[in-house]
């Protein structure tokens, strides 16, 4: 006797089958059900380049984002080449969900001492952190957005900081 029903098939055989078909579709719902789970930071914006040194309304890189739940927020700026932190935007800032959040980073160093606001021509306020340090070096960087209650820091694409342009 080898264990096999009538007609040869096992019934181990059957039993594979079945957890196969069942974990395919609980592989399929879970899927679906992330597909539909909003990003916990959407629509991040950033101008790619900019040079402290420009002409005003130029000399500031814009960053945008919207979140997917009300948090604190501590933004930072990252010098790509060293992975150090240069720059301190803002510390466990409340930001609303699905709002859109704009900023403006000066081009200097340091921690932020004090917060400005710009308000557009369509209404839209953007805050201008207070960076009083020197101008950062031409480089790439990158903003990061720690999530505090998520425990989570997103970090942006990179950008570039030019220099100067020197007159000829």
């Amino acid at each position: 006797m080898t264990g096999h029903e009538p007609g040869g098939v096992d019934p181990l055989a059957r039993i594979v089958f079945a957890v196969l078909i069942l974990s395919c579709l609980a592989a399929f719902f879970i899927t679906q059900r992330l597909k539909h789970t909003p990003t916990l930071l959407q629509e991040f914006k950033l101008a790619g380049h900019f040079s402290p040194y420009a002409a005003p309304g130029h000399n500031q890189e814009p960053i945008s984002f919207k979140l997917a739940h009300a948090e604190a927020v501590t933004i930072t700026i990252v010098d790509v080449a060293s992975s150090k932190t240069v720059a301190s935007l803002l510390s466990a800032y409340p930001v609303p969900r699905y709002k859109h959040f704009s900023l403006h980073w000066n081009g200097h160093l340091g921690a932020a001492h004090a917060n400005g606001h710009v308000t557009t021509p369509g209404g839209r306020t953007i805050l201008v952190p207070e960076n009083r340090g020197a101008v950062a070096p031409p480089g790439e960087y990158r903003v990061e957005v720690t999530l505090l209650k998520q425990g989570h820091t997103v970090p942006s694409r990179n950008f570039t900081v030019e220099g100067p342009v020197s007159g000829g």
